[in-house]
């Protein structure tokens, strides 16, 4: 049976612990393995202490389990986590299974991670500092592991009104940006882009119609002036009929209502 004749602190971490023992085969004094403070402690280790082949096995189980419990307290300490994203990095950290069950009920137990409160903070912190929809921010926290009640639950911090708030603003953007389209091309490119972002066809459609409206008009105008010189250059070497056709083509290609067309033509044509 191995006696322990030396316990030193380790240099670079003093919360751990170097562990000497003779083995009995006459080579003496050997290093045996390392521990942290807590386990020193537990199965109170000391100088002279005999330890059998049980012993070794659970303290470094134990030990094992010490050095994952610090790994995920330090990854919880950037900020909060979901259980399955604390179980992800461990298994990264290559630490085992057994270990990484214990870590969990630990934590859970501690209340150190607790999905509801994770998803609850999470969807607050996104509806409030990003342009997400609810749809991605669902999609992003199934893939965090949260379990769908208290994901449809977590989303409930996302109320309708706000939904058509932060819609109509990334509207009124997107409007400003692309003057230079039809409106009927901007609408489109528009609905996609909060598509994207995650929003529900109801929330599109009132914050678009209702940025659309106020954009028609005018923006329209300038938008086709913008599209009938590009297409100008394109066209000026035909003439009469068939430039007329080839403009009202391309005019109407790019979602111009005809009507439009054929006003602006008809201004150009006079001026």
């Amino acid at each position: 049976m191995a006696i322990i004749t030396k316990i030193t602190t380790q240099q670079k971490n003093t919360d751990r612990f170097n562990i000497f023992m003779d083995y009995g085969k006459g080579k003496g004094e050997e290093f045996a393995f390392s521990v942290d403070s807590d386990v020193l402690i537990k199965f109170q280790l000391k100088k002279g202490m005999e330890l059998d082949d049980f012993s070794f096995v659970e303290i470094q189980y134990q030990d094992d389990i010490r050095k994952a419990y610090n790994k995920a307290i330090h990854y919880l300490a950037r900020r909060m986590r979901s259980e399955k994203e604390i179980k992800d990095y461990l298994f990264s950290k290559e630490i085992d299974e057994p270990v990484i069950n214990e870590i969990l009920h630990k934590l859970i137990s501690l209340r150190y991670i607790n999905d509801e409160e994770f998803a609850l903070a999470y969807v607050r912190t996104q509806a409030n500092t990003t342009d997400k929809g609810p749809n991605v921010i669902k999609k992003e926290l199934k893939e965090k592991g949260i379990a769908e009640g208290i994901l449809n639950q977590s989303l409930e911090e996302f109320p309708l009104e706000q939904q058509i708030e932060k819609a109509t603003k990334i509207s009124v953007k997107f409007f400003d940006k692309q003057a230079k389209d039809s409106l009927k091309i901007q609408k489109q490119k528009l609905e996609n882009l909060l598509l994207r972002k995650g929003y529900s066809y109801e929330v599109i459609n009132i914050a678009v119609n209702e940025t659309y409206i106020n954009n028609e008009a005018d923006e329209e105008m300038e938008a086709i002036r913008f599209q009938a010189e590009k297409a100008h250059r394109k066209f000026n070497k035909f003439s009469g009929f068939e430039y007329e056709q080839k403009m009202k083509q391309a005019l109407y290609r790019k979602g111009f209502p005809i009507e439009l067309i054929e006003t602006y033509l008809s201004q150009k044509e006079k001026s």
